[in-house]
């Protein structure tokens, strides 16, 4: 009787963790996904966030102008990333100038520096370093089939048009 009731709750959790894993129709994607979208906002938000809202904040100098488009940029991210949290799916556009923005920096900055072997050398390479890692989990953790089909394959109507 024991082991019958041992497979019985390891069915049940077997059951509920495969629901938990499987897409959700209301939702789109699976739960896991949805919170493992809801964790990287915060994430990103404590990662990149204190670090840019401290030096925003504590910055002494005039800002170069590059340097202030880089900061705003990166502020207002982590910003919107606060809405990732309690709209994880309506933000992804948000993750997807993330992985755009990192992809593009690596084929203009790192790849020629790459190529001619001197990236080891250079100041770029742990910014590319950060970059490379940035899109590997970017590609792991953005819902690609949820992308493609609201965002690439979709059918416009008369109502978005615009």
């Amino acid at each position: 009787m024991k082991m019958r009731e041992n497979s019985s709750e390891e069915t049940k959790t077997r059951s509920g963790l495969s629901e938990f894993f499987k897409s959700d129709p209301s939702l789109g994607v699976s739960k896991f996904r949805f919170y493992l979208l809801r964790t990287f906002y915060i994430i990103i938000i404590l990662f990149l966030g204190i670090e840019v809202w401290t030096e925003i904040i504590t910055h002494k100098e005039i800002w170069k102008p590059l340097s202030a488009v880089a900061y705003s940029f990166w502020g207002a991210f982590t910003l919107l990333s606060i809405l990732g949290i309690f709209h994880p799916l309506k933000m992804i556009p948000l993750l997807l100038v993330q992985f755009f923005y990192k992809l593009i920096w690596l084929i203009i900055a790192a790849l020629p520096l790459w190529t001619a072997n001197q990236l080891t050398d250079s100041s770029s390479y742990e910014l590319a370093t950060v970059n490379t890692i940035g899109i590997v989990i970017d590609i792991l953790v953005i819902p690609w089939s949820y992308v493609f089909k609201n965002y690439i394959l979709t059918k416009k109507s008369k109502n978005n048009s615009l």
